[in-house]
């Protein structure tokens, strides 16, 4: 008795696409966590591994290193994006990106890996052209649309220059949550917010 080839079970295919979406994201979260706990230099696929509660070969699996790894979550961030303020004003604008700010420096997590990476590019150029794109430009270019719109309405001359207001915008915020790790105060972000908005104001803007 011959059995119908249409019938036969079929074998799953082999490699990716037989990887489960379940473990991935169990990966993803746990080098976050591992990133965290023990930086990049101490970070080990065995650690995430074990993080995660999965065996080392379903890491291995997915990414070759930890330094593929770490490179393409940090890729993800810059797909997902963020849109830039439209609130109507130069200081609502500004105001909403030292909120978004605040709120990725704060985070439990990010508050450890940014600053982790950061030092981190300094010493390997893949890393750095990562964080380039997934932390830079996007604030480049959302900078670029405050001033923009800031410059239409006629809040700011012509000719402002965007990388300067991200420096007065995002700096002093980054040194205080980042470096010096102090509290933010009450009232502080829209003390800050009016501060960057009359900086903006008063600068002369030259690229």
């Amino acid at each position: 008795m011959t059995t119908d080839p249409g019938t036969r079970r079929r074998r799953a295919p082999a490699g990716a696409a037989v990887l489960r979406e379940d473990v991935t994201d169990a990966i993803r979260g746990a080098v976050f966590e591992e990133l965290a706990a023990v930086g990049f230099a101490r970070m080990s696929m065995e650690g995430i591994a074990r993080r995660a509660g999965v065996g080392k070969t379903a890491v291995y699996r997915r990414w070759k290193s930890k330094l593929a790894l770490v490179l393409d979550l940090v890729s993800a961030v810059a797909v997902q994006g963020m849109p830039a303020p439209d609130t109507g004003s130069l200081y609502g604008d500004v105001r909403a990106v030292l909120e978004l700010a605040s709120y990725a420096l704060c985070h439990p997590v990010a508050s450890q890996v940014i600053p982790d990476l950061l030092v981190e590019a300094a010493r390997n150029p893949e890393i750095s052209d990562t964080i380039k794109a997934a932390l830079l430009d996007p604030q480049q270019g959302i900078a670029a649309v405050v001033v923009r719109d800031a410059v239409a309405r006629g809040e700011l001359p012509g000719g402002s220059d965007p990388d300067r207001a991200l420096d007065l915008i995002v700096g002093p915020l980054y040194w205080r949550l980042a470096v010096v790790r102090g509290p933010l105060p009450k009232g502080y972000l829209d003390d800050l917010a009016a501060s960057a908005v009359a900086a903006l104001k008063a600068s002369r803007n030259t690229p």
